[in-house]
């Protein structure tokens, strides 16, 4: 299996991660209603590591699309090589690294891990170039 599969499935977990630390921390802060609910009208904002955790998540679901679709798209097209496995692996690494800088809230650092991934994703898609 290519590189690229396996940081893709990889990614798929991770992505799974962000989005049950996120919804942990919200909880307590929505309360146990709101858990329960079918969340219709305004939710009260987070605050803390919570809203940190939730904008994370979604900052990792945008980016999420475009590098699944660029693995997808080189291994369709049999267009792996050794940058495209790099990158992807730099996507992964970053956005593991991502998430703990982002709860922490080192601001300059979250900004280079998130290009870091950002650098990766291209990698990946420029394999089909």
């Amino acid at each position: 299996m290519p590189v690229e599969l396996k940081m893709l499935g990889w990614s798929i977990l991770l992505g799974v991660i962000y989005i049950l630390i996120a919804a942990t921390l919200a909880s307590p802060q929505r309360g146990m209603a709101w858990v329960a609910s079918n969340r219709e009208g305004e939710s009260k904002p987070l605050s803390g590591a919570a809203g940190r955790s939730d904008r994370a998540s979604k900052n990792f679901l945008e980016t999420f699309v475009f590098f699944a679709a660029a693995v997808l798209a080189v291994v369709a097209a049999q267009r792996t090589n050794a940058s495209t496995a790099l990158g992807a692996q730099l996507f992964f690494w970053a956005r593991v690294v991502y998430l703990p800088v982002y709860l922490i809230g080192i601001p300059y650092l979250r900004t280079l891990v998130w290009a870091t991934s950002l650098a990766g994703l291209l990698m990946v898609a420029f394999g089909l170039f």
